[in-house]
């Protein structure tokens, strides 16, 4: 089977830089990944967190960056003025919408609650049929294994299938995970049970 073309990946992570130095480790390897392979990052356009991380380390490596950045963000001085492209979006909900549009993947790193509501809802598009664009978890330093372990509950108490479960990547390693992207199949299995 053919693997899927990925051209540019939506990278959803945290403004902040977390408790550990591995996961800025991870940002780092996972832009450097991106970068080498010529897949440009879009994300969300600030110079903040494991963010800038990622966005700084595709640079380094070559690749292209395309920032999309809220209008009140880019006032308060966050934008990121290194990248290939700028773009400033009106609203959080255009924002998405926007990277949603221009990516043809999704990786999630460690982040808070706007990191998981952004991998949330890619996940819940694809599965609603809305997009077919495959959905990653960089699982740095285990950050996802208990949100793994809740989506599992989910289908042990009959909220979501199991073929449901398996329809997102996951992997420590960056470059294993933008393999398992190129090469993800589509779950066509209904969301009801």
């Amino acid at each position: 089977m053919p693997s899927r073309q990925i051209k540019a990946v939506a990278v959803f992570c945290g403004s902040n830089f977390g408790a550990s130095d591995d996961f800025a480790d991870g940002a780092r390897a996972l832009g450097r990944a991106l970068g080498e392979a010529r897949i440009t990052v879009v994300y969300g356009g600030t110079t903040k967190g494991l963010m800038g991380i990622v966005a700084d380390a595709a640079l380094e490596a070559g690749g292209e960056v395309h920032g999309v950045i809220t209008e009140s963000l880019h006032r308060r001085g966050h934008s990121h003025a290194k990248l290939t492209t700028h773009e400033i979006a009106q609203t959080l909900r255009s924002r998405k919408e926007r990277m949603v549009e221009l990516a043809d993947a999704f990786i999630a790193l460690p982040g808070g609650i706007g990191t998981i509501e952004e991998l949330m809802e890619v996940w819940t598009m694809n599965q609603l049929s809305e997009i077919d664009k495959p959905v990653g978890l960089l699982n740095t330093a285990g950050f996802f294994t208990a949100f793994l372990k809740f989506i599992d509950h989910m289908v042990d108490t009959k909220f979501l299938p199991a073929p449901h479960r398996h329809s997102i990547s996951v992997d420590a390693d960056p470059g294993a995970l933008i393999g398992k992207l190129h090469n993800y199949v589509r779950v066509d299995v209904p969301k009801w049970l």
